[in-house]
């Protein structure tokens, strides 16, 4: 769970510094219209549905690691939290789900679109996209992740190339530094 916990970490300042970055980590201003509050706790909760996929042993279900954002989504739910949070956990997996991509791949998902609605949702979504999920984390690059979500549709990779106009494309060597990471990809 320590793997979880720093990614996470490194997310919500990747994600909450898009509208007031500091310098070298996102373009200034990126998204100044995204509420700063609601963007750091949906990039801090996002990822709470994989702590659901451990077993007693501390084994991490890869098989079913996909339903992490709906599994975090009934989680915030259950616990009180409002719709605008837990949106942030079902929509962020990818570049967004649709019915269509559930049903063509005959995905382990409810039916349903699972798609970023608010710019801040696109933008923790997107921040996510620069992370791995290797062991020990890092960050990876915006043509790393092209390349890797081409595999799923040249609309997929499409769909990353406009959160990318939308966002710019952060300081990866700037916030490895802050974080302690390392930076991947080309």
């Amino acid at each position: 769970m320590r793997r979880r916990r720093r990614r996470s970490r490194s997310c919500t300042p990747t994600a909450a510094s898009c509208g007031t970055s500091p310098p070298g980590c996102w373009p200034r201003g990126a998204a100044p219209q995204a509420d700063a509050g609601l963007v750091r706790t949906g990039a801090l909760l996002h990822d709470i549905g994989v702590y659901r996929l451990y077993d007693d042993a501390g084994q991490l279900d890869h098989a079913q690691y996909l339903r992490h954002g709906v599994l975090g989504h009934e989680l915030l739910a259950a616990d009180g939290l409002p719709e605008t949070v837990c949106h942030f956990a079902s929509c962020h997996t990818g570049v967004g789900l649709t019915r269509d991509d559930i049903t063509r791949g005959d995905l382990p998902l409810p039916p349903g679109d699972y798609v970023a609605r608010t710019v801040g949702e696109r933008l923790v979504m997107y921040a996510d996209k620069f992370h791995s999920k290797s062991h020990p984390p890092s960050f990876v690059t915006a043509d790393a992740y092209r390349g890797y979500v081409r595999r799923f549709g040249a609309d997929k990779a499409a769909r990353f190339d406009e959160l990318t106009a939308e966002f710019g494309v952060p300081d990866l060597a700037t916030l490895a530094a802050r974080h302690g990471m390392t930076v991947r990809g080309g």
